[in-house]
């Protein structure tokens, strides 16, 4: 058996999610673009986030909401670089340096 190949395994990929709900398909773009974000070892491009949602999805709306979202969290999402990544708040880079 093994592992699926990579074009398998991302054939039943579905950005649109025509089958969710509006706010639930939001909410799902939302996770996607923030998961993808938080794996990611470099910055994400925006064309990259923009392959994980569909096309009447306002990318702008999505990254503002998610940004919201993470107001009373450690950590932000910036724009650095040509894309988009988590950083850690600077208010908290005592703590991390103690921890060190």
């Amino acid at each position: 058996m093994g592992r699926p190949k990579k074009r398998e395994a991302y054939e039943d990929f579905d950005p649109v999610l025509t089958d969710l709900p509006e706010a639930a398909r939001w909410r799902e773009w939302m996770g996607r673009v923030e998961a993808v974000i938080f794996a990611a070892r470099n910055p994400v491009p925006r064309e990259a986030l923009a392959s994980l949602v569909g096309s009447s999805c306002n990318l702008d709306d999505l990254i503002s909401d998610i940004r919201e979202d993470l107001r009373a969290r450690p950590y932000e999402l910036v724009f650095v670089a040509g894309g988009y990544q988590l950083r850690t708040k600077a208010r908290f880079a005592p703590a991390i340096r103690a921890a060190s």
